[in-house]
C-alpha cells in the first residue's frame, strides 16, 4: 500500500525546521481571540457554503456532487501575472475572477446544454473544446490549458472505469469517513498527489483532495452520505491566499529576504524550500488557531468541536482574503505556476 504523508504532521514537521517562515504562537491565538464571536455565527457555518455564494449548487445529489468533483479537479492556478490583466468570466450579468471564473465558466456551460459534468463528456474532450467552455471575457486565457485538459481526461477516464461515472460512488465507498475518501482520491486521481521532499522527508499538503472532500460535504450538507464524522481531521487548504492572510494578520512572519524574493514577483516551483515552508507553516497556524479557539470555546464552558474545524476556517479566511484585498496588498502572495492549487 503507498504511504500517503499526513498533512498535519507533515505541517509540524516543516514548521520546526523552517528558516524563512515562522508561526507566531501569540498571533494565532490573538486570531482566535478575534474570530471568537464570529465563529459560532452563520457566516462561520457549514451553511454559508452555499448561503454565501451564489455559483455553489443549491441542490444536494449526485450531479451536484459531480459538480464539485469537476470544479476541484480545476481547482488550481487562478492568480494573474498583472493586476490589470485577468482571465474573467462573464455569467449572468455579473463578472467573476479567481477561482469564481471557473465556477462561472461551468456553469455558463451547462446553462448552454454542454454535459461538461458528465464524466463521459470531460473524459474524451478535446484542447478545442476545453479552450472553448473555459474561454475568456477578456484577452487573457485561463492559465495552464493544456494540464488542465489532461487532468479532465485522466480524471474523467479513472471515474468511468472504477466508479461507474460517478464520483459520488466513490463517496458512498468511504463510508462517512473524510479520510477514508482523501485516501481512495489519492489513491485513485493521480492529480491530486500534492506532495515534497522536505528536509530529506516526504510530505503532504493534498489542498484539492482535502478541498474535494470538504466540498463534498458541504454540498452534502453534511448529511447522509456527506455525514463525516471525522471532518476535523482535515487540514486547512493550503493555497497562495491563505499564507497571505496569515501574514497580514501577524500569525506568521516571513524573513527579510523570503519578503524581498516575494516583492520582486519571484516565481517559484512547487516543492521549492520556501514554497513548502509557505504552505507547511500555514497548516500548522492554522491548526494552532482551531486548538485555541477551541479551549476560548472550553473555559466559557462550551464543547465546539462539531463546530469549529479546519475547513470552516479556511473558508473563513479565504473569504476575507477576497473581502480585504486593499489592506492585504502590502503582503504580496508566492507565485507558482501548478496544478495542485
Amino acid at each position: 500500500m503507498e504511504v500517503f504523508p499526513s498533512p498535519l504532521e507533515s505541517a509540524e514537521f516543516i514548521a520546526a525546521n523552517s528558516k524563512d517562515v515562522s508561526v507566531d504562537e501569540e498571533g494565532a491565538r490573538r486570531v482566535a481571540e478575534s474570530l471568537f464571536d464570529k465563529a459560532s455565527s452563520e457566516e462561520f457555518g457549514l451553511a454559508g457554503w452555499k448561503s454565501l455564494h451564489e455559483l455553489n449548487p443549491r441542490a444536494a445529489g449526485e450531479e451536484a456532487v459531480g459538480w464539485v468533483f469537476l470544479v476541484d479537479t480545476l481547482n488550481f492556478s487562478f492568480w494573474s501575472e498583472r493586476e490589470e490583466q485577468k482571465y474573467l468570466v462573464k455569467y449572468k450579468g455579473k463578472t467573476y475572477s479567481g477561482y469564481w471564473s471557473l465556477c462561472a465558466a461551468v456553469n455558463r456551460a451547462l446553462d448552454d446544454g454542454t454535459p461538461i459534468t458528465s464524466a463521459s463528456y470531460f473524459a474524451t474532450m478535446t484542447l478545442d473544446q476545453v479552450r472553448h467552455v473555459f474561454r475568456s471575457d477578456t484577452e487573457v486565457p485561463i492559465p495552464l490549458i493544456e494540464e488542465r485538459h489532461r487532468v479532465l481526461n485522466e480524471s474523467g477516464t479513472v471515474l468511468l472505469e472504477k466508479f461507474g461515472g460517478s464520483f459520488l460512488t466513490c463517496v458512498k465507498k468511504s463510508e462517512r469517513s473524510a479520510q477514508k475518501l482523501l485516501r481512495l482520491v489519492l489513491e485513485n486521481f493521480p492529480s491530486y498527489r500534492d506532495e515534497a521532499v522536505f528536509e530529506k522527508k516526504k510530505v503532504s499538503f493534498y489542498k484539492r483532495a482535502q478541498i474535494l472532500v470538504a466540498d463534498t460535504w458541504s454540498v452534502l450538507e453534511g448529511k447522509g452520505d456527506g455525514f463525516f464524522s471525522d471532518i476535523s481531521s482535515l487540514t486547512i487548504f493550503a493555497d497562495y491566499r491563505i499564507p497571505q492572510v496569515l501574514v497580514h494578520l501577524k500569525a506568521m512572519k516571513y524573513s527579510e529576504e523570503l519578503m524581498r524574493k516575494l516583492r520582486e514577483g519571484t516565481l517559484f516551483h512547487s516543492g521549492d524550500k520556501e514554497e513548502v515552508e509557505i504552505r507547511g507553516c500555514s497548516i500548522w497556524c492554522c491548526a494552532l488557531i482551531c486548538k485555541h479557539l477551541l479551549e476560548l470555546y472550553k473555559k466559557k464552558g462550551l464543547d465546539m468541536r462539531e463546530k469549529i474545524n479546519a475547513v470552516l476556517l479556511d473558508y473563513y479566511l479565504w473569504d476575507y482574503a477576497r473581502d480585504h484585498r486593499e489592506e492585504m496588498k502590502d503582503v504580496p502572495f508566492h507565485r507558482v505556476r501548478c496544478i495542485y492549487y
